[in-house]
């Protein structure tokens, strides 16, 4: 490193606001300051901003229906077609524009490109191949597919025929995709022969084929060969009832579907998420609010214009990608890519080379990537010419300061807004971030809720706390894209998401507010910082402790490229903080940094925070979509079985922590 570098690395580290660059707010779609104060006063109407963005076939009649609280209903009387919206009324305009950019892993295997021409056919001839395997509008079509492009054509297609879909994201298990149909009723599932992975191909057919051994009704199975003579291996045949996707499309060829008109409020798609229960909870988003919310969010966040090429990394199997791949981005006419892979196979640069070679002018990715880009080095990045991107966000998780600065210094030089989002899979798109064109970003700080949004930090009693302490975050007020229920579990809605504070015997909206079990804190500016789930919270001799601060102050100190904090039993202190911690590069695992670490949690929390243990290994165990299971290390605090590790993608690396962990 020159000293120039160091000089600047000192300044950055410095730094605890950042203005957007005068050059991105010139151009940004959402400039205006007062944005914020004309959708306070103008509520709920203002969200008519959101609908304009769609064409209607029928108009709506009332912006918002609260009469039934937690009930709402958005844009109550309007109809449209979610798959009309993303296709057919770009065909005049841009129907020779790309519209999806597919970027296969084998680097030797041609990307394939999609024009909105050739999106349309292909999901016009999808559409009618499923009406013709009995596909009904409101029957649940279950997707278990990983990243191709024919997991989006599918999701056009029932959108197009008014069957909502049900995807499954491809790194689960045959038991949750027999869970999920089962719960969903779903008698007809998508799923694809295999796919790759670090280049080589994976068998996914063997476990659908698992799955829907107990799913308990008939199913119909559409198999797309994505491996073609690499999977022969696998020694594929297709069941009596299942069908090849190629051969079904072909006899439909050039076949047009008219898009069903569908009811602002009907159910364009479910989609599971965890629960407390342990049972997953099928999250119903509708069609008018969530595709209004989607390209709102993704005009007024992500700055997306239709001569954009928008890059998210994030897979379709989840929210994520579902909002901010598919739904926003062609709901706005733009050519949104999508990528099988991983960062970096075959080389740690292969993220930034996609880049670079299509010209991406946003990168929307999860703090865990940029810690391992951070781990691996500028040297990956610098190889490639990034300047053709315009707006960087993070999603997923919060994205502590020092991951946040080097994301903006070496991805994006410095010009480049940050927009970094919190929200989740209910509330189907973007909550609190800051708009890239209007306000400045504090790193570490998502930033203030959207305008129109009223979301607020309170204590145990329900009152709002002070600056800088930590509380619960809460939705005050309902919003477009926010879930409309739990599929055929009412009671548990609102169990789960509006008891916590409110008076469900209520019939005014007022008394109802949404819980979304994330704890948080807010500063003087109305800037929020989410602290991670309520349930991340260690209980250290009396003292509530947030994993995700504690977290965030280790992965603060220089040579640290990932933390993962636990609780682990304890005789005197009841529980104690264990840290798991992966070094960056040049960097060793020994007693200086181990000291600086418990020195900077001391600094950042107090000395009732200090690690009681801090073990350094090569890696964290995470799932296959990158999510770090926190269980197993809790285990392994408490000197506990470790049960099942097959859904891990690297389950090596979890004796090497025990064996870390006992000082072997």
């Amino acid at each position: 490193m020159t000293e120039g570098d160091g000089q600047l690395e000192a300044r950055l580290a410095e730094q605890e606001v950042f203005e957007p660059p005068e050059s991105f707010v010139e151009q940004a779609n959402v400039s205006d300051p007062g944005v914020y104060d004309e959708f306070d006063e103008n509520w709920p109407e203002c969200w008519e901003a959101a609908a304009d963005l769609l064409d209607w076939e029928t108009d709506y009649d009332q912006v918002l229906d609260d009469s039934n609280p937690p009930f709402y209903e958005w844009f109550t009387g309007g109809e449209l077609n979610a798959s009309a919206n993303c296709l057919d009324r770009h065909l005049d305009e841009r129907g020779d524009e790309v519209a999806i950019e597919w970027v296969g892993e084998p680097v030797d295997e041609d990307d394939r490109s999609f024009t909105y021409e050739e999106l349309h056919r292909e999901v016009n001839e999808f559409a009618a191949a499923l009406r013709a395997q009995g596909v009904e509008e409101d029957d649940v079509v279950t997707m278990y597919m990983p990243m191709i492009p024919e997991l989006p054509i599918a999701m056009l297609a029932c959108a197009r025929i008014g069957a909502p879909h049900s995807v499954v994201f491809a790194g689960f298990s045959a038991d949750a995709l027999a869970t999920r149909m089962n719960s969903a009723d779903s008698e007809y599932l998508v799923t694809c022969d295999g796919y790759y992975r670090r280049g080589d191909p994976l068998d996914h057919l063997d476990k659908a084929n698992e799955g829907l051994a107990e799913v308990e009704h008939d199913t119909t199975t559409v198999v797309v060969d994505r491996l073609g003579p690499n999977g022969d291996d696998f020694g594929h045949e297709l069941g009596d009832d299942q069908i090849d996707y190629g051969d079904l499309v072909a006899d439909h060829e050039g076949a047009e579907v008219e898009p069903v008109t569908r009811d602002a409020e009907d159910m364009l798609f479910l989609m599971y998420t965890s629960g407390t229960t342990g049972k997953p909870k099928g999250v119903k988003h509708t069609t008018g609010g969530y595709l209004s919310w989607v390209s709102w969010t993704s005009q007024s966040v992500l700055d997306i214009k239709p001569d954009d090429t928008y890059f998210c990394s994030a897979d379709i199997g989840w929210i994520t990608g579902h909002s901010y791949i598919v739904y926003g981005p062609l709901a706005l006419g733009t050519t949104t890519m999508m990528y099988e892979g991983t960062p970096d196979h075959p080389e740690r640069d292969r993220l930034w080379e996609i880049v670079e070679e299509h010209e991406a002018t946003q990168l929307y990715t999860a703090p865990t990537a940029i810690r391992a880009f951070m781990k691996w080095g500028e040297e990956f990045p610098d190889r490639h010419d990034l300047s053709s991107l315009r707006l960087l966000g993070t999603v997923g998780e919060p994205i502590n300061p020092r991951a946040w600065k080097w994301y903006y210094q070496h991805i994006g030089n410095e010009e480049c807004p940050i927009v970094d989002t919190w929200w989740q899979t209910e509330t189907g798109g973007m909550m609190v971030t800051t708009l890239p064109g209007v306000k400045d970003m504090k790193p570490g700080a998502a930033g203030p809720p959207l305008p129109g949004l009223d979301v607020q930090i309170l204590d145990t009693l329900g009152d709002e706390v002070e600056p800088g302490k930590a509380g619960y975050l809460t939705v005050q007020k309902p919003w477009p894209g926010m879930l409309r229920t739990l599929y055929n579990n009412d009671e548990r809605y609102i169990e789960e998401y509006w008891a916590e504070y409110s008076d469900t015997d209520s019939d005014d909206p007022d008394d109802w507010v949404y819980f979304p079990e994330d704890g948080a804190k807010i500063d003087e500016d109305g800037y929020i910082t989410v602290l991670g789930r309520v349930d991340d919270v260690l209980n250290v001799s009396g003292h509530r402790l947030g994993t995700m601060e504690i977290e965030s102050a280790i992965v603060g100190v220089e040579g640290v490229a990932e933390a993962a904090v636990v609780g682990g039993d304890h005789d005197i202190k009841g529980e104690a903080v264990y840290a798991y911690v992966t070094t960056e590069d040049g960097y060793e695992g020994n007693d200086e940094l181990r000291d600086a670490i418990v020195a900077g949690v001391e600094d950042a929390i107090g000395p009732i925070a200090r690690p009681e243990q801090v073990v350094f290994t090569p890696d964290l165990p995470k799932t296959r979509s990158g999510k770090i299971m926190r269980r197993l290390l809790e285990n392994i605090a408490d000197g506990k079985e470790l049960g099942n590790t097959s859904t891990l993608r690297n389950p090596e690396i979890v004796e090497e922590i025990q064996r870390k962990a006992k000082g072997e």
